[in-house]
């Protein structure tokens, strides 16, 4: 199984070689791109179910070199799952900018430049995740950025080009301060693995390791738009192509989250800030979820819930108990399908509506009930109505806090249930005006929402475009994957209930050896 492990990044990149290669020849690339992504698919599955019978991790050094001296990649039950949902909404996500391009031709997303940044992207996401050392992940975050600055700015339009500088700068702050971090850590301890970190940790003194802790924090904080570093995420993200912005939102915070998630249970499990990332969670869901509540243009409803609702995965970080682990990365799995579905179905409204803004799009019920089913199901699961999986991972977060029942756990059970309604109401509001509303009710209608008219809204078309089958298709796939996370809750929540144990409990340099075959 270890010499399937590489073969996670390396195909990726070497699709985006051949991909580069190819450029005159759409149908080429596109082949391409949906078999490597396709190929990895099933490395990923057969490794999820290899290192969870198996209750073995699978680390393999790179080049023969022994641990902890080489570059580790590292496959556990979270690196393997969180590889099988990244996959199936990369190829989703591919096969809608597929239809896209070939309606539009390719305006808005390059073949020739397209496929193979987004094959390099997706080959930084997979290191970030199996890399089992902190310079690895920022080798893994790098690739993904270099690769998100170029299709964040597809088109080359004006606010495309603003906005993704903007982007940029963000970006390359984060990352200056998480290598910075990275060299302090190497100059304290002498080492950049992790497990390797996790146990030299314990021998500086609680104030080195405070510090260090709060650079690793602030640097992942920003990548996965933790308030108050968010503010740039609702600006970048709605200005890029619809299928851009769907994989943006769905797994580009995430992977922040997941260095989130490495940081407080591996490296600093000794180290409390847990107050600390209480406040920020619950000011995070509820000022996104305002911002949320605010806007008149869907793409940027959008953008705010995914900020309010990465404050329900640090706030599971906060608990800390091996349940609230468990229940933050099936919200994690949840919320990287079910916010990359609502920005496909949002791309179809604006394709059939000409444009997204729910001042203007109207009548959508009558003329595409299909879009309507497609984006109804994500909304209310994102909105946490039971039975779907949003219900049952905001649950299953409420339940661990209340095990812990102290006042402050009292309180962000409460900020959560409001988020919860406020994001269901914001999502709603949506969908009546712009699916239920038709023409002679726009005058009453509108009088009552004029508090947002000075809210940002999509630029209008000057006329509507063709929904070819595969992106419906794509969003129809997308949708049944959430649906499916209802469905079979039980065997996926096990898995993560095993992920939460896993993950507190301590991996000694030894058995890393050992993992490796060293």
């Amino acid at each position: 199984m270890s010499a399937l492990v590489p073969l996670l990044v390396t195909l990726p990149l070497l699709g985006a070689a051949i991909a580069l290669i190819a450029g005159r020849h759409r149908r080429t690339q596109v082949v391409v791109s949906i078999v490597t992504l396709t190929l990895v698919l099933i490395i990923a599955a057969v490794l999820l179910w290899a290192v969870d019978a198996g209750g073995q991790p699978i680390a393999v050094s790179i080049g023969g070199w022994p641990i902890p001296f080489g570059i580790v990649l590292y496959v556990d039950r979270l690196a393997a799952l969180l590889v099988v949902v990244s996959s199936i909404v990369l190829l989703a996500v591919l096969l809608f900018s597929v239809g896209q391009g070939a309606a539009d031709g390719d305006d808005d997303t390059p073949v020739s430049i397209f496929h193979p940044s987004y094959l390099i992207l997706a080959a930084g996401i997979f290191n970030a995740f199996i890399a089992g050392d902190l310079f690895n992940l920022y080798v893994g975050f790098e690739i993904l950025l270099v690769a998100s600055y170029v299709l964040i700015t597809l088109g080359s339009t004006e606010s495309r080009i603003r906005t993704g500088v903007v982007y940029i700068v963000v970006s390359l702050v984060s990352s200056i301060l998480f290598l910075a971090a990275i060299a302090m850590i190497y100059g304290a301890l002498g080492t950049v693995n992790m497990v390797q970190i996790s146990e030299r940790m314990t021998e500086l003194p609680q104030d080195t390791q405070l510090v260090l802790h709060l650079m690793l924090l602030l640097a992942f904080s920003i990548k996965a738009a933790v308030f108050p570093l968010s503010f740039w995420l609702p600006d970048s993200y709605p200005t890029a192509p619809a299928p851009v912005t769907a994989v943006f939102a769905g797994l580009l915070t995430k992977v922040g989250v997941y260095a989130l998630i490495r940081t407080e249970t591996q490296l600093f499990s000794d180290s409390n800030v847990n107050t600390l990332l209480m406040i920020v969670a619950l000011a995070t869901m509820i000022v996104g979820v305002l911002g949320a509540v605010a806007q008149a243009e869907l793409k940027r409803i959008l953008s705010f819930t995914l900020v309010s609702h990465i404050g329900y995965m640090v706030f599971g970080l906060a608990i800390a108990t091996p349940a609230a682990i468990g229940a933050t990365i099936y919200y994690m799995v949840h919320h990287i399908v079910v916010q990359t579905t609502l920005f496909l179905a949002v791309g179809l409204v604006e394709r059939r509506a000409g444009s997204t803004s729910i001042l203007r799009v109207k009548g959508l019920m009558r003329a595409a009930p299909v879009i309507a089913v497609l984006y109804f199901i994500p909304a209310v699961n994102l909105g946490g109505l039971p039975p779907f999986s949003g219900f049952i991972g905001k649950y299953a977060l409420f339940d661990a806090a209340a095990e812990v029942g102290t006042p402050i756990m009292m309180v962000l059970i409460v900020g959560g249930i409001v988020t919860s309604l406020l994001t269901l109401y914001a999502l709603m509001r949506a969908w009546n005006l712009s699916f239920w509303r038709e023409e002679e009710d726009s005058a009453e209608t509108e009088s009552r929402i004029s508090y947002l008219g000075d809210a940002p809204a999509a630029a209008v078309q000057t006329e509507r475009r063709a929904i070819p089958r595969i992106m419906t298709a794509a969003t129809t796939g997308m949708v049944a994957v959430t649906v499916a996370l209802t469905v079979f809750a039980g065997p996926l929540y096990d898995v993560c209930e095993r992920i939460g144990a896993s993950l507190l409990e301590p991996v000694s340099l030894t058995q890393l050896q050992e993992e490796a075959g060293q």
